[in-house]
């Protein structure tokens, strides 16, 4: 049976270690009222306990919702990478800083995406290859689609980043849906048209065995379609390899009785050094919030598994 780490509210949980403590936040009411975005601590990554929250509020006029916060440690900083906006009226990517991991984050006033060329962008994940470089994978519409290549919809790119406040070139594809159970509403009004419209979103990037795998959310994040896939490539730039499954996601989907649309996850290496564990959020029972998880994986050549 699986339990959450932490009974609160924790949806999109993104965790890292800083020094010998580990760090989560998340999309999510703060307890005490302040601030943007919950934060917890853990010294063994078992005990969680709430830290306030993580982001100074940036200002009304950039939007009502906040979503999905990740931090990366460069030059000395930590840099928390976030989507803006309105539900209705879309999201732009942005960038945030501290001098110390439990912030509070102070807005850069850098928008990474432009909302006129890009009008909806989401989920922004920071990955540092072997040699230094810095690039940034998040999620965008599309509205193209190939019958049985792909479908209109969320997909995942990556871009480089020049700087840690400023992306360079272009945004390289990495996945995009192609199953029926990808499928977030049929006949979605987007951009004044009629969809069928599918989802892939909230990625998270590592190098394991060689590779690249990006592990990704996909389905309808409000209900029990939702679960957690994976694509590879030999370069983080790509081409992206998705053989998927006709039936479902693979690494993890709804488990009756136990787990109700997972997703959103980050991976982090354990107090030993070298156990890796997936952090995802799922609902409750009752589907009134979603909340942290954690458990073991492991990385094969034919793609990563939970640990049994």
């Amino acid at each position: 049976m699986r339990y959450p780490v932490f009974s609160g509210y924790f949806a999109d949980p993104f965790v890292w270690l800083a020094g010998s403590t580990y760090y989560a936040v998340g999309t999510g009411p703060v307890e005490d009222g302040s601030n943007l975005f919950p934060l917890l601590t853990s010294p063994d990554l078992s005990h969680w306990r709430p830290a306030g929250g993580a982001l100074q509020h940036p200002g009304p006029e950039l939007g009502s919702d906040f979503w999905a916060p990740e931090v990366a440690f460069a030059e000395g900083r930590y840099w928390m990478y976030y989507s803006a906006g309105w539900a209705d009226r879309g999201h732009h990517l942005r960038v945030a800083s501290s001098d110390v991991p439990d912030g509070p984050y102070v807005d850069t006033g850098v928008a990474l995406t432009d909302p006129f060329v890009c009008p909806f962008a989401i989920d922004a994940s920071p990955f540092q290859d072997d040699d230094g470089s810095w690039y940034l994978f998040y999620a965008r519409d599309f509205l193209d689609s190939t019958d049985g290549d792909c479908r209109a919809g969320t997909g995942i790119v990556v871009q480089p980043m020049a700087s840690m406040t400023e992306l360079s070139g272009e945004a390289a594809t990495v996945i995009r849906a192609r199953y029926d159970w990808q499928r977030f509403l049929n006949n979605r009004l987007m951009y004044g048209r009629r969809f069928d419209w599918h989802t892939v979103e909230g990625p998270c990037v590592r190098k394991r065995l060689g590779r690249y795998w990006c592990l990704f959310s996909t389905g309808r994040w409000e209900n029990e379609t939702y679960g957690m896939d994976w694509a590879v490539s030999d370069s983080v730039t790509g081409p992206w390899t998705f053989d998927g499954d006709a039936s479902g996601a693979r690494l993890l989907r709804t488990v009756p009785g136990e787990l109700i649309g997972p997703g959103h996850n980050s991976v982090i290496t354990g107090p030993d050094s070298e156990t890796d564990f997936l952090v995802y959020h799922a609902w409750d029972a009752a589907m009134t919030a979603r909340r942290m998880y954690m458990e073991p994986m492991v990385w094969t050549n034919r793609g990563p598994r939970l640990r049994q």
